[in-house]
């Protein structure tokens, strides 16, 4: 009998648990020939995130859960998920229902019946989103593909269902800067993709704001290219040249043109000093080797 781990990151969804714990439970009263597992991570909820869990895990012992000291975001529960599973399959999950339980079925059919590691989902559509955000998102995914060794599709989701082997390829990358998106590119495998049009969240409100996500795009370019370690030096040749034709549009016309281009070579020092430091940044924290997590919890106790 396979085993399947799906894996469910949680940072306050009291009111979306009980509703995905419904329709997951449903799937697998379904799949009556697989063994299932559910591994929730509180991510340092404020609300009501961990009673639930405990509760759902008294009535239900497929229900398993991490609890952390504190806030560490949706890589790090994702990575204690899979450190955490013990399935021959592994599934990633959102709580909020946007990743449609009933595609499970067909994900661990197409696995055991075609010669694939590994089914991922992607948006077909991104209908509800911001057109501004949908814009953004889709030039970040045509720039890290131009740019990186990573090979992520446009719209792709973190849903998906995994062999074992390909979990175990997962974990073997240790670095505390995760961008799993990136990492599943990286790994290789065969993957089949599985399309849908984009589904707005069944309760509560996304805790992803503009920012939290530009600064998300920022780390997996960081963590996948060293492309953007470039521009110091194509700013620099680009620039060099353009003084050099300022030097003589100066001597020919004695136009003064000198803080136009204290203020334009500052600017372009301050980016160039800004993408390195963004690399040294993610160096120095990876030297520290601290922890991705820290649990304060489990279905086993306190720690």
């Amino acid at each position: 009998m396979d085993k399947i781990s799906i894996i469910v990151p949680c940072f306050n969804e009291e009111e979306s648990i009980p509703l995905f714990y419904d329709a997951i439970s449903e799937v697998a009263a379904g799949m009556k020939e697989q063994e299932f597992e559910f591994i929730f991570i509180d991510d340092g909820s404020k609300d009501r995130t961990l009673p639930i869990l405990r509760e759902l895990h008294q009535k239900d012992k497929r229900v398993r859960y991490i609890s952390f000291s504190r806030n560490f975001g949706k890589e790090a529960g994702m990575y204690a998920g899979l450190k955490k599973s013990t399935g021959d399959f592994v599934a990633i999950m959102d709580v909020d229902m946007q990743d449609p339980p009933s595609l499970l079925p067909e994900m661990y059919r197409t696995l055991k019946e075609e010669d694939y590691d590994s089914v991922a989902t992607r948006r077909s559509t991104r209908e509800g989103e911001p057109k501004l955000r949908s814009f953004f998102a889709i030039k970040f995914y045509e720039i890290i593909n131009a740019i990186s060794d990573a090979d992520i599709v446009s719209g792709a989701r973190d849903y998906r269902l995994m062999k074992r082997v390909m979990v175990d390829a997962i974990l073997s990358m240790k670095e505390y800067n995760r961008f799993s998106k990136g990492i599943f590119g990286w790994v290789g495998f065969k993957t089949k993709w599985l399309s849908y049009e984009n589904i707005e969240r069944v309760a509560g409100v996304t805790k992803w704001s503009f920012w939290k996500l530009f600064v998300y795009a920022i780390n997996g370019i960081v963590a996948f290219s060293t492309v953007p370690l470039l521009l110091p030096l194509i700013f620099g040749i680009l620039f060099t040249g353009i003084g050099v034709i300022f030097m003589i549009i100066h001597l020919i016309t004695k136009a003064s043109l000198l803080y136009d281009v204290l203020f334009l070579l500052t600017g372009v020092l301050l980016i160039c000093l800004g993408v390195v430091a963004q690399y040294l940044a993610k160096t120095y924290l990876e030297v520290l080797k601290r922890p991705v997590y820290i649990e304060r919890e489990t279905e086993e106790g306190s720690r």
